[in-house]
């Protein structure tokens, strides 16, 4: 599909943010959650996940440390810190009103000009 657009290049990038966005939403919110594309300039996509809990993960927050990870014994908590590391740009929107987006936060992440993979 990214082909078509000319983004073939940010598959593998695209499909490992996507991924992992997905699975945070899935893990540690409750209610349903979805993934948006798009691509607002060209040669770039924006990969974004919402869901509606209007909670930012700390390693979306504005004052994280971006190149602390976690402890290598812990389970959890690197697929954000991956996103971080793999995209150009990322950041949240959190949702207050509900109506159509009933609420919650939109995590995104951009890639393209400049990401290597």
């Amino acid at each position: 599909m990214l082909a078509a657009h000319d983004l073939g290049e940010l598959t593998p990038t695209a499909e490992l943010v996507a991924g992992e966005l997905l699975a945070n939403s899935h893990c540690h919110t409750k209610g349903p959650y979805s993934l948006r594309v798009l691509s607002p300039h060209p040669g770039r996509l924006r990969v974004a996940v919402w869901d509606t809990d209007p909670r930012v993960p700390p390693a979306f927050s504005a004052d994280v440390d971006k190149d602390a990870v976690p402890p290598p014994d812990t389970e959890g908590g690197r697929g954000l810190h991956l996103v971080r590391a793999c995209a150009d740009e990322v950041g949240v929107s959190v949702l207050r009103e509900l109506g159509a987006s009933k609420g919650g936060k939109l995590l995104w992440a951009d890639c393209g000009g400049g990401v290597a993979w």
